[in-house]
């Protein structure tokens, strides 16, 4: 071992399996140091090849593999691994269907294990890092992007492919629904300007919006006039101590700031730039929600500018090819010639050129650049419509002006199409901003500005500072006023008032706020002047928490996403496949005879009426309604439950919700409102009722477990008041002298989890607990006492048994009553076909008497807290989906385990990392909303995925001309276009339903009928 390190009298082996042998140290007898020498050896080894792993920039991955039937596939899949550059050392396991793998990041990536595992005939997964494993690289940044024009999920797919590739990405996601990208990426390998340049290569708009990197501010500034301004403007802001960098954007005229927040604040650099320049320069914090939507804005206003602009050049072609024939004037103008051609076709030529390659110019570069990534989507089927029929209608009028054969032409159907498509993309813009109103809606609950109490010379608050809320600071003491909103996080210093919570926990009732008492950023000040101590400010505060989950749920994607994914990849080549099988089809049909001549226009031949067949088929087919079914759901229902105090961390977790079959219920705090409070006090032995209470209290006061506050209350209120309290006068009683100075000194005080306290007072043991405690000890429990815990325990109350000098002292009854909705809530899930469980550490009595009391049948009780995760496991051996409902912080293994974990009453405490679901109100009817909204979206999804396979599967049969034989019935190419530009508005629109979604009523799950 190294020198400074642990010594060999330190060192310990645990035994196996939990049992309690000898351990070997250092103190043993000589002839076992030689084992410790071999252990240390080996650690050594272990340091060697492993601890320094992290030193040499190596990582370890682990990988699911499946399809391994025998020994040589695991070393075919070993061999496959360790040929690939980069690979250090690989292990597969044959019987647990697992690789591990050691390598350098810099020379190969995760996915390209995986990929090489695939290309050897198996499939893959890379497995999650545990937490406690690995913490994140303090050098990964995860930066945010705005990304422009993506339009089905070939498009994400396609942006996704190639951010993966890029050197120092570790992870890309991309969101079409909001048009955000997510990378997280080593800033020593790659700038976020490289990442913007590499989204922008693959032909798509890009920005970059906020990053991880919490000492980087991007300022914006006003006041700019000259060269001369940039230079006054990096000297004031150099000057500040504490300011590392700085660097001036002309272009977007914004400052970006590199600082240590540990030495200067946001607000003082502002300050220095507006005193430095003596207010001739203005700088202000950019809010990357607002930016985000002033860009959702920009884009629909660009994209009704084109369709306006497409409209006004494309009625005219329309009115000239339909209307103006019918007029005999305006027929006899445009049939005039002018050189080989008419005029008609020379002002068709014109607006729909115009409409074809300046409007429709994002189409050509969407496609090329697509095609040149090895991907096809929506803009590539456009872009081959519409140039098939321009350029056929070219064709068809230069061999007319050479041969006398004037075949129809068809520039009014080019740019007809291309108007519906941006008509269709508008619309579809403006939904999708609609799908993420939630998150607007968060964002508006923070204050545009704030009063900021400055301190006068004397230390007193004697002015006050409107300040941008952005530049709040911890610490600061802040005044709201009656009817303003609360600027950020903090603590009440003076002043009382009612405060409303609902726009952020979803409570309704107003909660009362005075001197300590803690407030939430966004909420309203109902009646008094409070003054408040700022202690969270920016992305800490309660509200950008729920406004940063919000966006991870809308960022992820749902397993049934999967299935889009897969027939984007291979729709569009499927789609060119029909339609050129629909050409060859109409045209050699008609070569060989099979349909009449009538059946075909006037001046036209088999080619040209097959060909607009085909380009029928082409445009109406709609990769984008499979692409949006489920991210618009997902982020729809996600900023629900938002609003409705329900907070979901992902698209996997709603999924899951929904197929729920158990629902697991920690009883304290759960069921039970958490208060629990001393009933009966009942002592064995010749000992004064005070005298035990002490004793009890004193044991109880270094534990922090709710029962033990119970009890010190308890005996606290008996000693201070002189009567034997109830319990409504222990719930509401406060302390108010010092605690210390009424109980006994306690030596070698120690918390036994599911068992109690034990500790030496006046030299004797004290235990205090339940009976495994007593009986472990070696305490007997007379019968007679026994009977009367078992009577306290059949009335749903906690024995807790108190033991002096290893005898037994007395009793204490402890109630913790249920919530009101209890009952209601378990027999409304059993009405959905969910089974209810308690799994609690009470004693059976308690646990039983709870469970009777509400109506649940199954009951684990005596469980410790480690045990509650294989309790949950054994319910999922047959592959039901379990859901378990706690507090998420003594649950969090239960929560864990759980295929959906629900934290329930976690109020402002949201970052919970065990639960898939954090209900931030305490009420077990959130739990039936959670379930609900889950069975909601995915049905709605559903009906999203049957619309656009409908819809692709009837439309492309009928644009083919399956009914013409028959009805005589075909499609027009901008008829076409206009059905597949509604489609996909169509599912957007579907999923906006969700927005009226409701909390289901308690009385129509039972159908209780209310008169």
């Amino acid at each position: 071992m190294a020198p400074g390190g642990p010594g060999l009298r330190d060192l310990q082996l645990a035994s196996l399996g939990g049992k309690s042998e000898p351990s070997i140290s250092a103190r043993d007898e000589s002839d076992s140091l030689e084992d410790v020498r071999l252990l240390d050896s080996v650690q050594e080894r272990e340091g060697e090849e492993g601890g320094n792993e992290i030193e040499r920039g190596m990582r370890r991955i682990h990988l699911r593999v499946t399809g391994m039937t025998c020994a040589a596939c695991s070393n075919s899949v070993e061999s496959a691994i360790l040929a690939m550059d980069g690979v250090v050392r690989a292990s597969v396991a044959l019987l647990q269907n697992k690789a591990e793998v050691l390598l350098d990041p810099k020379l190969v990536k995760d996915e390209d294990i995986k990929i090489a595992i695939e290309d050897a005939g198996f499939e893959a997964e890379i497995l999650p890092e545990p937490n406690n494993t690995r913490p994140k690289s303090e050098g990964i940044l995860t930066g945010q992007f705005r990304i422009g024009g993506m339009t089905c999920a070939a498009c994400v797919n396609s942006v996704e492919g190639i951010l993966r590739k890029l050197p120092g990405v570790k992870r890309a996601v991309v969101a079409l629904a909001t048009s955000l990208g997510e990378v997280e990426y080593d800033p020593t390998c790659i700038s976020k300007d490289d990442v913007v340049q590499a989204i922008q290569d693959a032909g798509f708009d890009a920005a970059f919006l906020q990053s991880s990197e919490q000492d980087r501010i991007l300022l914006g500034i006003t006041g700019m006039s000259s060269e001369i301004d940039v230079e006054v403007l990096e000297g004031i802001v150099m000057n500040v101590k504490g300011v590392r960098q700085c660097l001036f954007n002309r272009t977007l005229v914004e400052l970006e700031v590199l600082f240590d927040p540990e030495v200067v604040g946001l607000r003082s650099i502002v300050d220095a730039i507006d005193r430095g320049s003596n207010e001739k320069l203005k700088a202000h914090v950019r809010n990357p929600y607002v930016a985000g939507t002033a860009n959702d804005v920009e884009e629909s206003s660009h994209m009704f500018w084109l369709f306006t602009s497409s409209l006004f050049l494309s009625i005219p072609a329309l009115l000239i090819r339909v209307v103006f024939s019918r007029i005999p004037f305006l027929y006899s103008l445009l049939l005039l010639r002018c050189g080989p051609f008419l005029i008609s076709d020379w002002l068709e030529w014109a607006l729909v050129s115009i409409v074809q390659f300046v409007i429709g110019k994002r189409f050509y570069v969407a496609a090329y650049r697509a095609l040149r990534n090895g991907s096809t989507n929506m803009d590539v089927l456009v872009a081959l419509g519409t140039s098939a029929c321009y350029f056929y209608s070219i064709c068809a009028l230069i061999y007319g002006s050479f041969t006398g054969f004037w075949s129809p032409t068809y520039f009014e159907a080019s740019a007809m199409l291309i108007t519906f498509v941006l008509l269709g993309k508008y619309l579809e813009v403006v939904a999708k901003g609609k799908t993420s109103d939630a998150i607007k809606k968060l964002v508006e609950l923070t204050p545009a500005t704030a009063l900021l109490l400055v301190k006068d010379e004397e230390g007193k608050y004697s002015k006050e500072r409107e300040i941008d809320a952005l530049l709040i600071q911890p610490s600061d003491v802040l005044k709201v006023i009656p009817g303003s909103k609360v600027p950020a996080d903090g603590v009440v210093v003076w002043g009382s008032s009612y405060v409303d919570e609902s726009m952020v926990t979803g409570e309704s009732t107003p909660i009362l706020k005075e001197a300590t008492s803690s407030v939430i950023g966004g909420t309203i000040n109902l009646h008094g002047v409070l003054h408040i101590r700022a202690t969270k400010v920016g992305s800490s505060t309660v509200l950008s928490q729920i406004i940063s989950l919000v966006e991870t749920a809308q960022m992820s994607k749902a397993p049934i996403q999967k299935f889009a994914d897969f027939v984007a990849s291979i729709f569009v080549p499927t789609v060119v496949a029909m339609a050129l099988l629909t050409l060859l089809g109409w045209y050699i049909s008609g070569a060989l005879g099979a349909y009449p001549e009538d059946w075909m226009p006037e001046n036209s031949n088999h080619f040209v009426f097959a060909l607009m067949f085909s380009i029928s088929v082409v445009v109406i087919a709609c990769p984008c309604a499979l692409g949006l079914a489920t991210p618009t759901a997902v982020m729809v229902a996600t900023g629900v439950g938002a609003n409705l105090g329900i907070l979901i961390k992902g698209g996997d977790a709603l999924e899951r919700a929904q197929k729920v079959k158990y629902v697991v219920f920690d009883k304290t705090g759960t069921l039970t409102q958490g208060k629990a409070a001393v009933t009966t006090a009942k002592v064995f032995s010749g000992m004064d009722l005070g005298d035990f209470l002490t004793l009890v209290a004193s044991a109880e006061a270094s534990s922090e477990h709710p029962l033990a506050k119970a009890i010190v209350d308890y005996a606290h209120h008996y000693h201070f008041f002189g009567k034997l309290p109830t319990a409504e006068d222990t719930r509401n009683q406060r302390k108010e002298a010092n605690v210390s100075g009424w109980l006994h000194d306690v030596f070698e005080f120690s918390a036994l989890p599911g068992k109690g306290v034990r500790c030496l007072i006046h030299g004797k043991w004290v235990m205090v607990g339940n009976r495994r405690l007593l009986t472990e000890s070696g305490v007997t429990i007379p019968t007679e006492d026994e009977n009367f815990v078992a009577e306290l325990e059949n009335r749903a109350k906690t024995g807790i048994l108190v033991a002096y000098d290893d005898t037994l002292v007395g009793v204490l009854g402890v109630a913790d009553p249920l919530k009101r909705e209890a009952i209601v809530v378990i027999d409304g899930l059993k009405k959905m076909g969910i089974q209810p469980v308690i799994v609690t550490g009470d004693n059976w009595r308690t646990a039983q008497a709870v469970a009777k009391e509400v109506g649940i049948q199954d009951v684990r009780a005596e469980v410790m807290p480690a045990g509650k995760a294989d309790v949950i496991r054994s319910f999922q051996k047959d592959g039901s989906v379990v859901a378990m409902v706690g507090d998420g912080i003594n649950d969090s293994p239960a929560l864990a385990a759980a295929d959906v974990g629900m934290a329930i009453g976690a109020g402002t405490d949201i970052a919970i990392e065990a639960a898939d679901y954090v209900l931030m109100r305490n009420s077990l009817e959130d739990v039936i909303a959670a379930v609900d909204l889950s069975r909601k979206t995915l049905a709605r999804i559903r009906w999203n995925y049957l619309f656009a396979m409908v819809y692709n599967v009837v439309a492309i049969p009928v644009a083919a001309g399956a009914l013409f034989p028959f009805l005589r019935m075909r499609l027009p190419p901008w008829v076409a276009g206009a059905c597949m530009a509604l489609s996909s508005v169509s599912v957007v629109c579907s999923s906006l339903l969700l927005r009226r979604y409701k909390k289901p009523k308690l009385t129509t799950i039972l159908e209780i009928i209310v008169e």
